[in-house]
């Protein structure tokens, strides 16, 4: 890799949608090379098509992708910079009603999925000198709140995930950024997790200026192209409405 490639090429995972999608075309528009990485192809493709991103359709989650998904970006000249956005929630239940079967998906996209991914890229990012990693977590990870139970243990893992890392990797000078987001109105997120268009719409229902996927991915751009000394070791971002996880203002 050329310097200027070094200091401008990341890999955004959970690109197909959302938050992801919003970091790749916020970089895009800054110049950066950009894997864009999630499962939906067609998806990826169009984002492809319309930024000049590189669509690399694979599941982080599965072992044979992650190798792939290396081969193909070390191929392709590398990066200095991981984004991990893949990740979601699946069901409000509380703890004694819990789901098995949702509380492993979400553990293994958000917690696993990153593990998986930042230990392939690891050897690439401390070969660059600078390099970068970004995890996007969430408030949820934080605080814990009735019937969010599996989100929150999935997201505090990924929390404590992030945490040692960076401890781990200093040495390596490489800097580790959490950026943990609160209410985010997107296509997606509130609609998987309830799998009901009108229980998805309760969520952000009276809440004035929820926060958007172009409003995190900026944050995360900027976190990112700040000068590499300079680590953001934690960005909590919440709508000014939500004052806390428990604290939610709805108006009307």
């Amino acid at each position: 890799m050329t310097e200027d490639l070094q200091k401008k090429a990341a890999l955004v995972t959970g690109a197909s949608s959302g938050i992801g999608e919003a970091a790749v075309r916020a970089l895009r528009a800054d110049g950066w090379t950009v894997f864009a990485v999630a499962r939906r192809a067609e998806r990826l493709a169009a984002l492809e098509s319309e930024t000049g991103a590189i669509a690399i359709p694979a599941d982080i989650a599965e072992d044979d992708d992650v190798s792939r998904l290396l081969a193909q970006v070390t191929e392709a000249g590398g990066i200095d910079t991981l984004i991990n956005i893949a990740g979601g929630a699946r069901g409000a239940d509380k703890v004694g009603d819990a789901s098995t079967a949702d509380w492993e998906w979400m553990y293994r996209v958000n917690v696993l999925g990153t593990m998986k991914l930042t230990r392939a890229f690891l050897p690439m990012l401390r070969a660059t000198g600078e390099g970068t990693v970004l995890n996007l977590t969430s408030t949820a990870g934080l605080d814990a709140y009735e019937g969010g139970g599996g989100y929150n243990a999935a997201k505090f893992g990924q929390h404590a995930l992030t945490k040692a890392l960076r401890l781990e990797e200093a040495e390596h000078n490489l800097r580790v950024i959490e950026v943990a987001p609160g209410l985010v109105q997107t296509e997606e997120f509130a609609l998987n997790r309830l799998g009901d268009p009108q229980a998805a719409g309760k969520v952000y229902q009276g809440v004035e200026k929820p926060l958007t996927a172009e409003d995190v991915a900026d944050v995360v751009r900027y976190a990112v192209t700040v000068p590499h000394h300079v680590n953001l070791d934690q960005i909590v971002i919440r709508p000014v409405a939500q004052a806390a996880n428990y604290k939610l203002i709805r108006k009307g």
